[in-house]
């Protein structure tokens, strides 16, 4: 009974479809309505936010740094110590070079002074002029002495002459010969001292020379110690330089980004201490395959949506294009495709940052989806963008239903995105288009129409 019962309703089911299709005139399809409305062209591809330049704090040369206390999202201000080398260090540093400067500028002094050396020399200069008689007194007294030996051996001949005459006696003799003795030993001592005189003469004669040449080598030291103060004082300028160094601040106001170091630790010269960024200067990079880059131009409308946003497709936060780089570089898709890529980046409203950090918490390389306007209009005649194919020729086709039947239309378009296209010509405003039409249909089947309805272009 109940077999029976399946059966029947099976047959009426039949019918009724059989009874429905007669009645109706085809099978049902989903169409929409070919109305004026605005259309956008537009490029969607991944980015992420970023900075267009960060400050890096870094050491500035091999030294021991103290603890650092910021943490990252710390904000500060400009002019704000950030980091600090320890201050006993380059301030031993620093008192040494200047120590170094003070003991060279007081030798320098000391060496210059040439008051003992001048009056040394004067002094020698009147002891020269002093000898030069001397020398003369002596060569008077040899002079005068030789004179009296030359008188005694005179005498002493005439004695001897007179003895043997008788004139003279022995004890007379006696006298000449000692006067001789005296005088010649007298003689020689005179001649001996006047050569000692002149020896001390040629000698004193050097003594202003001397000393000239000590003044002068105490000018080349003065001169090698200026050079060494020199040397000195590049060393205290650069410990002055260091210890300006040491204390490290803020360029901006700005927030921490990355933070490399905490404790007390000797650090080389260049590590990365901190680094320092503005929000306030947020802006997007997106990745655009070149050929659609071509597309895009500086100040075209865009947006930033994604589920980390909030924001739908169409209702993102507005943005503009500030500028398209002008190479592009090769990148590897997730396919392993090479790719041609140029990077796009896109600028907030000055005025909107501070409200998109707050209420949406964006920081810098977060990930979001990116979509640029290349082309809109205000109105056009928009059909879904599933209604059109293409016949073998290449030709974009679509199939509108008139009069309960398909009518297979070729079509001139405009300005296409994921969802929609812009008919220019094909297809009349009020038309019903078939949506997602099927392989099995063909021009001039008879189908009965069921209107889905069409959402905005632009969404």
């Amino acid at each position: 009974m109940i077999k029976t019962i399946g059966i029947l309703v099976g047959i009426l089911v039949v019918v009724g479809g059989i009874v429905y299709l007669t009645q109706s005139g085809g099978p049902p399809v989903d169409v929409v309505t070919a109305t004026m409305q605005p259309i956008q062209e537009y490029i969607d591809e991944q980015g992420k936010t970023r900075l267009p330049r960060t400050y890096v704090i870094s050491m500035p040369f091999d030294a021991r740094l103290g603890e650092i206390t910021l943490d990252e999202g710390d904000h500060v201000t400009q002019g704000e110590v950030v980091a600090k080398i320890v201050q006993e260090d380059v301030e031993a540093e620093y008192d040494e070079s200047k120590a170094a400067v003070e003991r060279l500028v007081a030798s320098i002094r000391e060496t210059s002074d040439k008051s003992v050396e001048q009056t040394t020399r004067q002094q020698a200069e009147y002891f020269v002029e002093s000898m030069v008689n001397t020398v003369e007194s002596a060569k008077t007294r040899m002079t005068a002495s030789r004179s009296r030996f030359e008188y005694a051996t005179t005498y002493l001949q005439r004695v001897q002459q007179l003895i043997e005459k008788g004139a003279k006696t022995e004890d007379d003799l006696d006298r000449a010969q000692l006067q001789k003795v005296e005088s010649d030993t007298d003689f020689q001592t005179d001649a001996l001292t006047y050569q000692a005189i002149l020896s001390i003469d040629a000698a004193t004669k050097l003594l202003p020379s001397m000393v000239t040449q000590y003044i002068n080598r105490k000018d080349l030291s003065v001169a090698v110690l200026e050079q060494q103060k020199a040397e000195a004082e590049a060393r205290l300028r650069t410990a002055e330089l260091r210890l300006k160094r040491s204390t490290m601040t803020s360029p901006v106001d700005g927030v921490v980004l990355t933070k490399e170091l905490t404790s007390e630790q000797q650090v080389a010269a260049g590590t990365t201490l901190l680094e320092i960024g503005q929000l306030s200067q947020l802006e997007v990079e997106a990745e655009i395959l070149s050929q659609d880059a071509t597309r895009i131009k500086s100040g075209d409308r865009a947006e930033i949506y994604g589920p980390s946003l909030g924001n739908e497709a169409g209702q993102g936060i507005p943005m503009k294009v500030e500028r398209v780089y002008p190479t592009g570089f090769t990148k590897v898709s997730s396919l392993g495709v090479e790719q041609q890529r140029v990077l796009v980046i896109l600028r907030f409203d000055q005025e909107q940052v501070a409200t998109v950090l707050e209420q949406h918490g964006l920081g810098v390389d977060y990930r979001v989806q990116a979509r640029i306007y290349t082309e809109e209009k205000p109105q056009a005649l928009v059909i879904p963008r599933s209604a059109i194919f293409r016949d073998v020729a290449g030709n974009w086709q679509a199939y509108v239903v008139v009069g309960g039947k398909l009518e297979r239309r070729n079509l001139q378009l405009g300005l296409m995105n994921d969802l929609h296209v812009e008919v220019t010509d094909g297809i009349q405003s009020g038309e019903q288009v078939l949506v997602s039409p099927a392989a099995s249909l063909s021009d001039n089947a008879t189908v009965t129409p069921v209107e889905v309805g069409n959402s905005t272009a632009g969404a």
